[in-house]
């Protein structure tokens, strides 16, 4: 495998992701407004920016992946960390929507715990895993390039 192989796949499979983040982004922030609309001009800091962990847990975090380790998607671990990382944003950002309709309705749930018990649980492990997965990367990148001197 060459390098521009690599550089294909990593704008591709991981800029890829960061798209769907960043609009996902946006999207949290319009139905944060729309809500608001129907609330009665009632809002909850906990809807108002669930957009975060999309921006700055997603995009920003894979965007960093992006720059930092190109090639470790190659990795057999990048899929379990990438779905894991995934799931626990998801999660967070779920819980974080539901909690600001708690909020406005002003009421109180205990799952809201749950969900960023599970979520950062999810997040952490899934972190964890990527960073495997680029050390992994690295590794393999040079022990190739130690049989090739």
């Amino acid at each position: 495998m060459y390098t521009s192989d690599i550089n294909k796949g990593r704008s591709k499979k991981i800029l890829k992701t960061v798209l769907i983040y960043l609009v996902l982004s946006v999207t949290a922030i319009v139905v944060d407004h729309v809500y608001a609309l129907f609330g009665h001009g009632v809002r909850s800091a906990s809807m108002s920016l669930m957009f975060l962990y999309l921006l700055l847990g997603g995009a920003l975090g894979y965007f960093l992946l992006w720059f930092i380790a190109p090639g470790a998607y190659l990795s057999k671990w990048y899929r379990l960390g990438y779905n894991l990382y995934n799931s626990g944003i998801a999660t967070l950002t779920v819980g974080s929507f539901y909690k600001g309709i708690l909020d406005i309705a002003g009421t109180e749930s205990d799952y809201t715990r749950m969900f960023s018990i599970l979520g950062w649980g999810m997040t952490a492990a899934g972190f964890v895993v990527l960073i495997v997965s680029v050390v992994n990367c690295y590794s393999k990148t040079e022990q190739q390039r130690g049989r090739t001197i």
